[in-house]
């Protein structure tokens, strides 16, 4: 895992029960989930105009608050980022549609 994500990690599972006046990560886990995943979404929709866009500093910008927004949100609902390469792990090799396929049997 990448030290840079790892220590990202770290710092906001440090950081989730400290003072939400005092830190963002904080105050994004009092106001629960559908706040985390609303703030990914919004994160996610600036990295694709961005993109779209052709900015390249603008969509590395955009993309770093993607990441970061995700990992929020991946540790409000306790899913750590080891759990998350094991998946992409597992599916290294393996056909995109055939692993989508995989997905729809289920």
């Amino acid at each position: 895992m990448s030290d840079t994500l790892a220590n990202l990690e770290a710092t906001i599972a440090a950081r989730r029960a400290a003072d939400p006046s005092t830190s963002y990560v904080a105050k994004l886990h009092a106001k629960g989930v559908g706040k985390i995943a609303q703030k990914v979404g919004e994160e996610a929709t600036e990295t694709v105009i961005a993109a779209l866009a052709g900015d390249r500093r603008e969509l590395v910008g955009e993309a770093a608050d993607l990441i970061f927004h995700l990992l929020v949100l991946l540790s409000a609902k306790d899913v750590s980022l080891a759990e998350v390469l094991a998946e992409l792990d597992r599916r290294e090799g393996v056909s995109g549609i055939a692993e989508k396929a995989s997905r729809e049997a289920d």
